[in-house]
């Protein structure tokens, strides 16, 4: 999270009580009227027809008509209408709408780094006020539950996810050398070394992303950190109990080096790594003949890819799961998403939150594509078919955790983390770029 400037942040403030937010994604839906206000599961009994509940998020434009979309057979069956509200700099703007007295019901964050500075300020309500634990149990894998978790109270609950434990490929090119999904670490490598006796390059490794290069390699380290040790070794270093010039970490750090040091494996030679901007990172895999054959990144990545790429089984690219590598520690997936947390305590607002914890919540926007749930009842029928691949893996994870860069404090999460990648890539000295990540990791 970068810091925003204090002028900007006066500015912004002055608007806030002088005119309305422009938001991107259009206006709001208008109210629909309800045909069954009292008799459904959401508003345990009460009549709350004619009542709103405004929800601010960082979904836009094509996302905030989707969500929209999801929302509308809520409001006709319980006739509260939920208003959306979305923008492109909701991380300011929510700070800035909260310290100025005008927090919306409902804040989508992005990134729970966010929610828990706003929590320890007192502005995040405990939803365990609202709902027993059992209940958010059954509703999600114990990983969201864990990241929603603030000083134990749990700060809302999570409506939206993106895999990012996955390897893209090219299906044809696997289907004529032969090549089969690698299950473990060991045939990655495997398949890698193979891949290079072939003739072919294995990788595409792309970093670069202006202010924030670096966050790739921070999703690397995060997804093996998840496949070498327990889930509370990840959640102590997320919390800076675990430092990064330790063994645990610096065992994650040389199992990535390993392939990305390595000039044979990585299209362009380890030099290229930082210049390649992150957006660009598919395309060697669909050019005619691909110049690489492999590479890893969250499933959003397929709105960078070339336009008429063919996603999918029988397509220029398809998916893989990360494979694991150490079998102890199971199939853990690594994940971001969006959180729904209360900032307001209304009958009205409970109703909307208690829908969104269920994945009947999604199916409006999952039907139309694009999304991942991460409720335990959200039924991979409801998905179109490249999202349910996603789904599946979800659903399967034995451990989920959410991206650990967008759970530390941003000084070090979208700072020292991401610079001090850069500066081993660059061959700085590994111990004195450790030692200053942990250095600013405030205490």
């Amino acid at each position: 999270m970068k810091n925003v400037a204090k002028l900007f942040l006066a500015v912004m403030v002055l608007l806030a009580f002088t005119a309305p937010v422009v938001f991107g994604g259009g206006a709001a839906e208008p109210t629909v009227e309800a045909t069954n206000p009292t008799g459904n599961p959401w508003t345990d009994g009460q009549d709350l027809s004619g009542t709103e509940v405004n929800i601010f998020g960082a979904f836009v434009d094509e996302d905030a008509s989707r969500f929209r979309t999801a929302m509308a057979p809520f409001i006709e069956e319980t006739g509260i209408n939920v208003v959306y509200e979305g923008s492109g700099d909701f991380e300011s703007l929510i700070t800035v709408r909260t310290e100025g007295g005008d927090p919306p019901d409902i804040a989508a964050f992005p990134q729970p780094g966010l929610m828990r500075d706003l929590h320890s300020q007192g502005y995040i309500l405990n939803v365990l006020d609202w709902f027993d634990m059992s209940f958010l149990e059954q509703q999600y894998n114990p990983g969201w539950i864990a990241d929603s978790m603030v000083d134990d109270e749990v700060a809302g609950v999570w409506y939206r996810a993106s895999v990012k434990s996955l390897v893209w490929y090219p299906p044809r090119v696997f289907a004529a050398q032969g090549y089969e999904i690698p299950e473990t670490w060991d045939e990655l490598l495997a398949l890698s070394d193979q891949m290079v006796a072939d003739g072919f390059t294995p990788w595409s490794i792309a970093i670069e992303s202006a202010g924030a290069t670096g966050w790739v390699a921070t999703d690397w380290l995060e997804d093996i950190m998840l496949r070498i040790h327990p889930p509370e070794v990840y959640d102590d270093w997320v919390a800076g109990d675990l430092g990064f010039d330790s063994p645990e970490f610096r065992e994650a750090l040389d199992i990535m080096l390993e392939i990305w040091f390595n000039d044979d494996y990585v299209l362009g030679g380890t030099s290229s790594i930082l210049t390649v901007p992150f957006g660009d990172g598919p395309a060697p895999l669909v050019t005619d003949p691909p110049q690489a054959l492999m590479h890893r990144q969250a499933s959003f990545i397929t709105g960078f890819m070339p336009d008429g790429t063919d996603i999918g089984p029988d397509g220029d690219v398809n998916f893989f799961y990360l494979p694991p590598i150490d079998p102890a520690m199971g199939s853990p997936v690594l994940t971001a998403g969006d959180i729904m947390s209360p900032m307001r305590d209304r009958p009205e607002i409970r109703a909307v939150l208690r829908y969104l914890a269920h994945g009947e919540s999604t199916r409006g926007w999952l039907e139309q594509g694009g999304f991942v749930a991460p409720h335990e009842d959200a039924s991979l029928d409801w998905y179109p078919g490249l999202d349910r691949g996603y789904a599946e893996i979800l659903l399967n994870a034995d451990v989920v955790r959410f991206d650990a860069s967008d759970l530390m404090p941003g000084v070090v999460g979208a700072g020292s983390f991401w610079t001090g990648m850069v500066d081993i890539v660059s061959g700085e000295d590994i111990d004195s770029v450790l030692a200053e990540i942990d250095e600013s990791f405030p205490r």
